[in-house]
Order: C-alpha cells, then structure tokens, then sequence
C-alpha cells in the first residue's frame, strides 16, 4: 500500500464543485481521490514532456511523425 499524507490545499471553486459532482455521480470515490488522480495524470504528462524533450535532443531535430504518434498514444492511456 501506498504511503499518504495529509495536506490542505487551495483550489478555485468551480474545481471543487467538479469534484463534488463526480463523487456524488460516482465517478470518484472521494475528493480526495479526484484530485490524486488530477494530480497523477499532471505528473504523467510532465515525464512524458521530459521524455519527448530526451527524444528531440537525441535525435537532433523536431519529431517526427512515428514520434508524434508515440506520444499520443502514451497520452490516451
């Protein structure tokens, strides 16, 4: 099991009211887990980013196609 912690955090209000709504539809189980998985998904896309970033720099220029179309698979997942 993953190790949590507690923290407070701010966010605006029509973001909560989201959230809410999700759990009350029971797309979410809790707010807390809505804003874990916002948060996990952000965290994705950054390392996808730093990766695609890897990926220009090895090949010495823009991507390419096939690289384009790797990277919107891995973002559909």
């Amino acid at each position: 099991m993953q190790m949590k912690e507690r923290v407070t955090v701010t966010i605006p209000s029509d973001v909560l009211v989201a959230a809410r709504r999700d759990v009350q539809c029971g797309v979410a189980t809790s707010v807390s887990a809505w804003i874990t998985e916002a948060a996990e998904a952000k965290a994705r896309r950054e390392t996808l980013s730093d990766v695609l970033a890897d990926i220009a720099d090895e090949t010495g220029g823009p991507l390419t196609d096939e690289e384009r179309q790797w990277a919107r698979q891995q973002l559909t997942r």
